[in-house]
């Protein structure tokens, strides 16, 4: 035992894996393999869904129908996604998916090294979502790219890039609404007029990008069925065994309530967010500045109704920049709940787990979410109650 314990402590501090060019490789051959498994079996409804909508797109059908002959579900993403998904759409269909998901996942690293922290941090990072990573490639998620736009948010923000901070947050919105998150990092921005004025130019051409390829009134008529696909989806979602895989889904399961709303847990969720900005004189400090990214990007996922598992890549993005970032003093504790955190998200809704114990447990108490929002609470206190460095370094 002490020689297998010993094996894997070796391989987690080898210095291999702290590389950048190592990470990546294992990320995008990851990210290969579970494209070319799911091409095998023959299950890739996510991907075909992406693609439908260029093909809808293009020959002025709505977006968001339903399409039984080509796929299970509904589309959720804006008109803006055609554009995204096009260069994939039109190579043959195991090509598009393959670089897809690669290109995706490479976004994902890039936006991490954009980050102002040191090579390990950001190894630690990268390790603690990787499961989750996996979990999102298998299923196609564009959730990879999602958790980009709030990463780079962010890191623009942090590079006085007000410009295309506004661009990365704007265009993850039209394409899929979670990314307007990114505006909680305004507070930090140093120009704040740049940064709205940027938003505004941004909103306005996106909004209106798409009508000179496909017209002003297809255009608008589907930026009002979006309004209502995603207004009706979100009651769906309510007990949903792949959906609402977060806080909101926890209490939802445990009460069997359908009539009360979600906005009872949401205001106080809120409220727990936005104590912080209270702190004005802690903005000065760069971990107290990640602690709100932290927050940001597990808040996305808690509060949401349409968090599904291959969400909590974004999550797990958010528990490792908590835990290189913490300021508590106890960092025994925080290096456990790490841990467990990591264990509990990764098998909780894997074939590890037995189906019997997923059918009981996993999936009616949403098991996935429990330690997520323990290090959410935990980043909530750590804001509010702990002082933080007052050095911004940088740590690159």
């Amino acid at each position: 035992m002490n020689s297998k314990l010993k094996f894997v402590t070796s391989f987690l501090h080898n210095p291999k894996f702290k590389e950048n060019k190592t990470i990546l490789a294992i990320w995008l051959v990851t990210a290969a393999i579970t494209v070319i498994a799911k091409l095998i079996i023959g299950k890739f409804n996510n991907y075909k869904i992406f693609e439908g909508v260029y093909n809808h797109a293009i020959h002025g059908l709505t977006l968001y129908g339903p399409y039984p002959e080509e796929y299970g579900d509904v589309n959720l993403y804006g008109i803006i996604f055609s554009f995204i998904i096009s260069p994939f759409a039109i190579l043959p269909q195991w090509l598009g998916m393959v670089l897809w998901v690669m290109a995706n996942t490479a976004l994902l690293f890039y936006a991490i090294q954009q980050l102002p922290l040191s090579k390990n941090q950001k190894a630690i990072i990268c390790w603690t979502a990787y499961i989750e990573l996996i979990t999102a490639q298998l299923v196609q998620q564009f959730n990879i790219s999602v958790a980009a736009f709030i990463l780079l948010a962010f890191a623009f923000i942090e590079k006085k890039k007000d410009f295309w901070a506004a661009f990365v947050i704007l265009l993850g919105t039209f394409v899929k609404i979670y990314s307007i998150v990114g505006l909680a990092f305004f507070f930090f921005s140093k120009h704040k007029i740049k940064f709205l004025l940027s938003c505004l130019f941004w909103t306005i051409l996106l909004f209106i990008f798409p009508i000179p390829f496909f017209g002003l009134e297809y255009t608008m008529s589907q930026y009002q069925d979006w309004f209502i696909a995603i207004t009706e989806k979100n009651s769906h979602n309510m007990f949903a065994i792949s959906q609402n895989v977060s806080l909101l889904g926890l209490v939802r399961r445990v009460s069997g309530n359908p009539d009360y709303s979600d906005l009872w847990l949401i205001v106080p969720g809120l409220i727990l967010f936005f104590i912080p900005y209270l702190r004005i004189r802690q903005y000065k400090s760069l971990s107290f500045r990640f602690l709100l990214l932290a927050n940001v990007l597990l808040f996305t996922v808690l509060f949401s109704s349409g968090s599904e598992a291959s969400s909590y890549v974004t999550a797990m993005l958010g528990v490792g920049i908590w835990y290189v970032n913490s300021p508590a003093s106890n960092k025994k504790l925080n290096y456990w709940l790490l841990i467990l955190t990591i264990i509990v998200v990764a098998i909780s809704t894997t074939e590890l787990t037995p189906p019997f114990f997923r059918r009981a447990i996993v999936h009616p108490y949403v098991v996935k979410s429990w330690f997520c929002i323990l290090v959410w609470l935990k980043i909530c206190y750590e804001m509010i109650f702990l002082t933080f460095d007052q050095k911004s370094l940088n740590h690159d």
